[in-house]
């Protein structure tokens, strides 16, 4: 003979879920105040190191990181973009003379 299975109460299932919530909040919470807890110390730490090393370092390492933060971009001037088109206008028109239809891509010695 089947056995009867118990049937859930909602109610209870629903209770049961806001408990698990909030056991889930409550851990969150916990993991937040400790996270707060431990960047205050690394940022009284990063002052402390800061007071020792001086301002001058202190400059020079935040110039370090922006510039890794940022690279630089090459700035070509009008002239330099034009001499470089017109040589690549020139290779360009001289490959097509060599690679015509009939050669298929061959070289001629």
């Amino acid at each position: 003979m089947p056995t009867a299975r118990s049937r859930k109460n909602p109610d209870t299932v629903l209770l049961k879920s806001a408990e698990l919530i909030g056991w889930a909040l409550g851990g969150l919470e916990r993991e937040i105040v400790e996270t707060r807890t431990r960047l205050n110390a690394l940022t009284s730490q990063a002052a402390q190191l800061r007071k020792k090393i001086g301002r001058r370092a202190v400059a020079a390492a935040a110039v370090v990181g922006a510039a890794a933060r940022e690279p630089k971009r090459r700035n070509l001037s009008p002239e330099a973009r034009k001499r470089i088109s017109d040589r690549m206008t020139k290779r360009w028109a001289d490959w097509r003379k060599k690679n015509k239809k009939g050669t298929k891509g061959t070289k001629e010695a």
